[in-house]
């Protein structure tokens, strides 16, 4: 089984992440992890990846593909895996393709949070007025601004992807503006639809 999971930030991707991952027992693969990963273990990408990140630079499509490459071929991905945070762009979303047919794999399920983002902004806000309402300093990302900085990264560069799953008939769209325990059950529903690998 391998999915990826798609939504705005805010929209709970990493709670039902951890469904998945629990549901069909494989790992879940976080970008950020797996280039942290690579950089100590030491590997000739992570020692790549190291030295971009240390020139304070972002890392290329290339370096995080051939990070993502090297994690699937894992024996813990045997069954299928989660992505978190790949494919972000349409290039990625291309190369992840081209890389999973060199390896007689395909996408089982593109599946996409949808919420309401004036939602979002709302529960930001409440939750940064709790926060100050118990005397503690919100969190450094809970932050209005940096927020909708986010959102609009994800609308430039992610939500692209949205349609380009959708003609390949992977898109699986899930309110996510219900309940937690209504929205693992939605992606249930999706996954049990599916079967093994």
């Amino acid at each position: 089984m391998i999915v990826i999971l798609l939504g705005p930030p805010g929209a709970g991707k990493g709670t039902q992440a951890a469904h998945i991952v629990e549901k069909c027992h494989i790992p879940q693969l976080s970008t950020g992890d797996m280039l942290r990963a690579a950089v100590a273990a030491g590997t000739p990408v992570g020692r790549q990846a190291k030295s971009v990140m240390d020139a304070g630079k972002l890392v290329s499509d290339e370096i995080v593909a051939a990070i993502v490459e090297e994690r699937i071929e894992q024996d813990d991905c045997a069954n299928g895996f989660l992505l978190d945070g790949f494919p972000r762009t349409l290039v990625q979303a291309e190369t992840l393709d081209a890389m999973l047919e060199k390896k007689d794999r395909s996408l089982d399920a593109v599946i996409e949070l949808r919420v309401d983002e004036s939602v979002l902004i709302e529960r930001l806000r409440t939750r940064i007025a709790q926060t100050q309402a118990r005397g503690e300093e919100p969190r450094k990302d809970d932050n209005e601004e940096t927020f909708k900085e986010r959102l609009q990264v994800y609308r430039d560069q992610t939500a692209p992807l949205i349609p380009y799953y959708e003609k390949q008939g992977k898109l699986k769209v899930v309110d996510g503006m219900a309940s937690i325990a209504a929205v693992s059950a939605e992606i249930d529903v999706i996954l049990d639809g599916i079967g093994p690998e």
